[in-house]
């Protein structure tokens, strides 16, 4: 099997950025050996071609397509979002155009069946995972990275981007609200978010930093009330921390019972809970990039066995006596 695979985000230091990277590397693992894969937006000479990011989708493609959407937010939440556009929109047309669509939860394939009106047998949830650096570290990394950002012995811990203002992630707020302990941002920022106050900003980190922060932490506090999947809560839980979340459904589905949660909106008690959370920790989920690669190569493999059964029943059959 051909697979053209658009990996343009896989510098972007976001959670796209990270599935890209950790997808694309468990996808060349688990290869089968007559598969081969191209890192290319162009879809040419291809059995198939993924894209795995929403800016990635063709309106026409030569060849079966799949597209990864992560969330629908920007639909959900229009007045938050600036991104409303004619380009925008033909993405989402893009995607409605595609053979099979990715999605990292059943919550957002309800939002892609509802607001896309994308057929559920086409839509497949795969859940994301940890990285493999994501694990506990011990006290010498620790040690090493709290004195590397002049971090307290005891800190809450919030993981994401800061490019840019998303009220529903309620960074904002959780810096404002009262607490009993220091609150460590880990992300790239832009200067609005050095505004917050009483705040530790780390800026980008290594995997390796990222870890040794998880590790370290008391717990990870997600304040968020919408979201698609909540990767740094998997990899804090893989780093063996404590998380504390507000109550969104995709947040809900990929823990279940491994993360205390509270109402949505409620800052303060987010704080209070996570102050109180003692460790160990719940195990983090089994699943791994490896399976989701596994699943992704069956995708695959239905998205051209779909277009080959369409190829041949759109030949035209010869009248009897045509030679």
């Amino acid at each position: 099997m051909r697979v053209v695979f658009d990996s343009r985000a896989k510098g972007d230091p976001r959670g796209i950025g990270r599935y890209v990277r950790c997808l694309l590397e468990a996808l060349r693992e688990t290869a089968a050996q007559d598969s081969v894969i191209t890192e290319t937006h162009r879809p040419r000479r291809a059995d198939v071609f993924h894209s795995p990011w929403l800016d990635g989708a063709h309106i026409r493609c030569p060849c079966p397509m799949v597209v990864t959407l992560h969330d629908l937010v920007n639909l959900k939440r229009r007045g938050e979002y600036l991104r409303t556009g004619v380009r925008f929109r033909l993405r989402y047309l893009a995607v409605q155009k595609a053979d099979r669509v990715i999605v990292p939860t059943h919550v957002v394939a309800a939002d892609a069946q509802e607001r896309l009106d994308i057929d559920s047998d086409r839509i497949i949830v795969i859940p994301e995972a940890a990285a493999p650096p994501m694990y506990p570290r011990g006290p010498q990394e620790i040690a090493a990275v709290r004195d590397r950002y002049a971090l307290p012995e005891h800190y809450l811990l919030w993981v994401g981007g800061m490019t840019h203002p998303e009220p529903r992630k309620r960074v904002a707020e959780l810096a404002q609200a009262p607490r009993r302990m220091p609150l460590v941002l880990v992300g790239p920022t832009r200067p609005w978010a050095h505004e917050l106050p009483d705040v530790t900003l780390t800026g980008q980190v290594s995997d390796d930093e990222l870890a040794a922060l998880y590790s370290g932490a008391h717990a990870l506090v997600f304040p968020s009330d919408d979201e698609g999947f909540g990767l740094p809560t998997v990899e804090a839980l893989a780093c063996g921390t404590p998380v504390v979340a507000c109550d969104a459904p995709a947040v809900r589905e990929v823990l279940g019972e491994r993360a205390t949660f509270v109402e949505l909106g409620d800052i303060e008690g987010l704080l209070e809970a996570a102050a109180n959370t003692v460790r160990p920790a719940p195990a983090a989920p089994q699943w791994s990039w490896a399976d989701a690669a596994r699943a992704t190569w069956g995708v695959y493999a239905a998205a051209c066995t779909q277009a080959q059964t369409v190829s041949r029943r759109r030949v035209p059959r010869l009248p009897r006596g045509a030679f």
